[in-house]
């Protein structure tokens, strides 16, 4: 590192020292907590719903109460009470050890933070959407794109945001645009494009759209970044963990899948004498 990098470093540090400075808000004592600009207690306690200041802490901008109602609806979509999830299935063996509650939930959480499943295949599927609307407005088919995105899985349709592992379709789907209507939320240019991009897999590849799809061409069209879409649903499966957390610690204790050493198959080296 050079000598300018050196004295560049220390300057900052030095700057900072001792202080904790923050552009998000916080406590003036006599005056008020603030958050983003808005007075916590005067205009967000009990005006605003507790999904708007969720998404106003992740993004910095408050969205209107019906995103927040869509938001707080994926949210129940996405976190169920089956202890067969993996993360929730982290949660119920917490509870079967006897853990704490927080202990359980984040360490579920941490689970979901995965790149196959969980949090983070959002990031891809918003880049996904909104890259492929680029390549749309530039005049590339719904089935080039598609063509484009098998080339990169030996042909296969293993497009984020598009196909299931375990069943056809998406009941999550329906429900979500039962809600969508509901609360009046047009459907954007980028959802348009995904419903021709699933009509094409259908007949194709019979792959369908699933809800990770649907979510991140939603949100796409309201204007949302794959990181911003990752910081608020930093902690989705938190009330899934929780409450398989909670059915096993109203049990008795170590009743979760036990095991005996029969039912581990073992590929190590044979059994040998200890010398």
């Amino acid at each position: 590192m050079s000598s300018n990098m050196n004295d560049r470093a220390y300057q900052l540090w030095d700057e900072r020292r001792g202080k904790i400075q923050s552009k998000k808000g916080g406590w003036i004592i006599g005056k008020g907590v603030f958050n983003h600009g808005y007075s916590m207690m005067d205009d967000l306690v009990g005006k605003v719903s507790y999904m708007q200041v969720m998404v106003l802490n992740a993004t910095g901008r408050l969205p209107e109460r019906a995103v927040a109602d869509w938001f707080d609806a994926i949210h129940i979509c996405l976190s169920w009470p089956d202890p067969r999830i993996w993360c929730n299935q982290i949660g119920a063996l917490g509870g079967t050890a006897r853990t704490s509650v927080v202990a359980a939930t984040s360490a579920g959480v941490l689970a979901a933070d995965a790149k196959a499943y969980g949090i983070k295949p959002l990031i891809q599927g918003v880049n996904f959407i909104q890259t492929a609307l680029l390549d749309f407005k530039r005049g590339t088919s719904v089935d080039e794109i598609i063509r484009n995105e098998c080339a990169k899985h030996r042909g296969k349709p293993n497009i984020m945001g598009y196909a299931r592992p375990l069943a056809k379709g998406d009941e999550r789907i329906i429900a979500m645009w039962r809600v969508q209507k509901a609360l009046g939320l047009p459907i954007g240019e980028h959802l348009q494009l995904a419903e021709q991009i699933e009509q094409s897999l259908l007949k194709n590849f019979d792959e369908s759209m699933n809800i990770n799809g649907y979510m991140t061409a939603f949100l796409s069209d309201l204007g949302y970044t794959a990181d911003e879409v990752y910081r608020i649903f930093a902690v989705l499966v938190t009330s899934g963990v929780t409450a398989c957390y909670v059915d096993t610690r109203d049990k008795a204790p170590d009743t979760f899948l036990p095991l005996r050493c029969a039912d581990i198959e073992y590929t190590g080296k044979l059994a040998r004498p200890v010398p």
